[in-house]
């Protein structure tokens, strides 16, 4: 039985490759097979050039996405020039140490209710902020007088809801290696008749509809401001008619 076995045709495995069938195995292939064969892998480089040459073509006649195009191509069409960054409105990044300094020590004698308490703020500057023409002298009296309860907390609460906002930040100070100034609220820096909707918001936070009203009808900013230098200094807390 062994033998019957060994003597049996071996069955040779056939491969196909784009058609053609190659022989593998102890089986001598013929002489036309051969030939066959061999024509055909001679074929695949001529067939293996074209198709890089085709697919090259068209790679490059298609076009790449924008700001994708292949290193030594040349573009078709020119980049468009890049967009101007837009003019900030108001200013929501760190503030410097400083200014954090100065805002919190203004806060501190908002939260006590005792308007008294911003002489601390008032005598950290060496010179004096500008609160305008009637309290330059006595700020803390004045503000007193001009307070519907007579005690300066109607003052308080202006200057809490204005340091509760977002300042702008402007490049107008004096000393040339300090020249940002940061002044809430930024609205203050902001046409009247311009605002968008959130920005209205921010304004009624400030004051009646009837003041925003006649604010944006004489296109100019009315109401009260506070101006803080980068190194801390405080500039200006008064109401601009």
């Amino acid at each position: 039985m062994g033998h019957e076995r060994m003597r049996r045709k071996q069955k040779v495995p056939q491969f196909a490759v784009c058609g053609k069938h190659l022989t593998t195995g102890p089986a001598a292939p013929t002489a036309v097979s051969v030939a066959a064969n061999v024509r055909w892998w001679r074929s695949i480089p001529t067939l293996s050039t074209a198709l890089v040459v085709a697919v090259v073509s068209g790679l490059v006649h298609a076009g790449f996405p924008e700001g994708g195009a292949m290193a030594g191509a040349t573009a078709t069409e020119p980049r468009s020039a890049p967009r101007a960054a837009p003019k900030e409105r108001a200013y929501h990044g760190a503030l410097p140490p400083s200014v954090v300094d100065m805002r919190e020590q203004i806060l501190a004698a908002v939260h006590s209710g005792n308007i008294a308490e911003l002489k601390g703020a008032i005598e950290w500057n060496e010179i004096k902020p500008d609160f305008g023409a009637k309290a330059n002298d006595d700020p803390i009296a004045y503000w007193k007088r001009m307070s519907s309860d007579g005690q300066g907390r109607e003052i308080l609460a202006v200057l809490g809801n204005l340091l509760a906002l977002p300042p702008a930040r402007l490049a107008i100070g004096r000393d040339a290696e300090n020249t940002t100034v940061y002044v809430w609220p930024y609205l203050a820096e902001l046409p009247p008749d311009g605002l968008r909707p959130g920005e209205e918001v921010d304004l009624y936070r400030l004051m009646t509809p009837a003041a925003a009203k006649a604010m944006r009808e004489a296109k100019k900013w009315s109401w009260w401001r506070i101006a803080i230098g980068a190194d801390g200094t405080w500039h200006t807390f008064r109401k601009y008619d």
